[in-house]
Order: C-alpha cells, then sequence, then structure tokens
C-alpha cells in the first residue's frame, strides 16, 4: 500500500437545500485496489461520487495525490487521472461508438498515444470494434457500459469512478461487467465502485464502506463486511452471485 492514498476524502456532506444527502463521508483509495460504496436507494452513494468529481458543491476535504481538489473542476479532475463512469452512462446517442470514445480524450487532443489507446480500448471491448461506426443510440444496455466504460479510459485515468455499472442490465453481461472491472484493476486502475449489488461488489472489492442515510455505518476490508451479520441481513439477500466461475 502507498503512503499517500490515491484518494483521501474527509467529512464531505453535500446539502441539497435543508436536506443532508451526505453528511460527514471518509473515504480513501489506495493505488491499485478496488474500493466499494454499498447501501440501499437514496443512502447518498451518487451523491458522493458526483462530490468527488466536482460536479456538485460540497464540504470536507476531497484530496487526490496529496494534493487539495476544492479548486478544481471536474475537467481539471479528469486530467489529472480522475474519471467518473457515471450511472445512466451519458452516452452521445447520436454520434458513433468511435466517436464517443475519441470524446473521452478530449483533454489529450496533442497526445499522440490517443490511436494507440483507441486500439487498446478495442482490443478490450471487441464489440466495441465491431460496432466503431454504428451510433451509441442502437447499442444494447450491456454495450452501453462497455461504450461508457472504454470512454473512460480514453481519458488514462488511474482511478476510476464507477456509478452501479450493472444497473439495468442481465445477469450473464453483469458477470461479464465484473470481470472486466476485475481486469482493469489487474491494470493498474484503481477503482471506486458504488453498486446496489452488493454481494458481487464486496466479492470484487478490498475495501467497502456502507453507506446509510448519507453517513458511513461500517467499514472494512470487503471479506470482513460480506461476513458481518448485519451486512448479511440487510444487503446480501437480494442478489445472487453473478460473476460466474
Amino acid at each position: 500500500m502507498s503512503a499517500t492514498p490515491l484518494l483521501s476524502a474527509q467529512n464531505v456532506s453535500v446539502a441539497y437545500g435543508r436536506v443532508r444527502a451526505v453528511e460527514g463521508v471518509s473515504v480513501h483509495v489506495e493505488s491499485g485496489r478496488i474500493v466499494t460504496v454499498i447501501g440501499a436507494n437514496g443512502a447518498g452513494k451518487t451523491t458522493l461520487l458526483l462530490a468527488l468529481m466536482g460536479l456538485l458543491p460540497s464540504q470536507g476535504e476531497v484530496r487526490y495525490l496529496g494534493q487539495l481538489l476544492d479548486a478544481e473542476t471536474p475537467e481539471e479532475r479528469v486530467a489529472r487521472g480522475l474519471t467518473l463512469v457515471p450511472e445512466r452512462r451519458e452516452l452521445f446517442a447520436d454520434m458513433s461508438v468511435a466517436d464517443n470514445l475519441l470524446l473521452g480524450a478530449f483533454h489529450r487532443r496533442r497526445d499522440r498515444q490517443v490511436t494507440r489507446d483507441l486500439e487498446s480500448v478495442y482490443a478490450r471491448f471487441p464489440r466495441l470494434r465491431e460496432r466503431a461506426s454504428q451510433l451509441a443510440s442502437t447499442l444494447s444496455g450491456g454495450e452501453r457500459q462497455m461504450l461508457a466504460l472504454g470512454r473512460a479510459l480514453m481519458s488514462k485515468p488511474r482511478l476510476l469512478l464507477l456509478d452501479e455499472p450493472s444497473l439495468g442490465l442481465a445477469p450473464l453481461i453483469v458477470r461479464d461487467i465484473f470481470h472486466i472491472i476485475e481486469a482493469l484493476k489487474d491494470s493498474g486502475v484503481a477503482i471506486l465502485l458504488v453498486e446496489q449489488n452488493a454481494r458481487a461488489a464486496l466479492e470484487l472489492a478490498d475495501y467497502a464502506y456502507v453507506l446509510e442515510t448519507g453517513s458511513v455505518s461500517l467499514q472494512g476490508p470487503a471479506r470482513e463486511l460480506a461476513a458481518d451479520p448485519r451486512v448479511v441481513e440487510t444487503y446480501l439477500g437480494l442478489h445472487r452471485d453473478t460473476r460466474g466461475g
């Protein structure tokens, strides 16, 4: 483990008017690790990710590689290596798969390796190569998630924030997506994973946080939380294992 976490968020709070959606949350992500945040709908998981990306105003302290991000725009955070794959994927439906991918490298326009990285994404997601000229709107749900991941990888991230990557996908596709996430970790990309499928998330992650009504109620190594009776009773009875053998 590195001496300085890749991402360190301390006492992050976000309010929508008088409603505190996130209250005093602290999370840390080490290089090359998967950290998951689980919790019920409305617990504040997505709000936390948006705050970390600078897409929502927040209180508290967010550091990336030890440096404060308070004054940095979302675009500047992406250029530093921090990239969000949002829950709704937010693809450009009327643009081709290839153009969506190239937009992921918008801050790298002068980087000669963009073409090489595009080939790397196609190698990781062969279906995207097959559909490179198709409009994003014509893709299946699983293909759209692959495109969202591929577009994020075109930014050359050191840390991916993944918001509900399994949402709305069939179990076999979910298994494939989680295998891809595991492979990304093996390639050196750290991941902060927000996921309602708690069982699959805890099997995949190194460390986990449980968010309840905007605050961290439990945290610890993912394997330990997966065996915690409180987690088992509340979160692990809803989903079957989707990762496969």
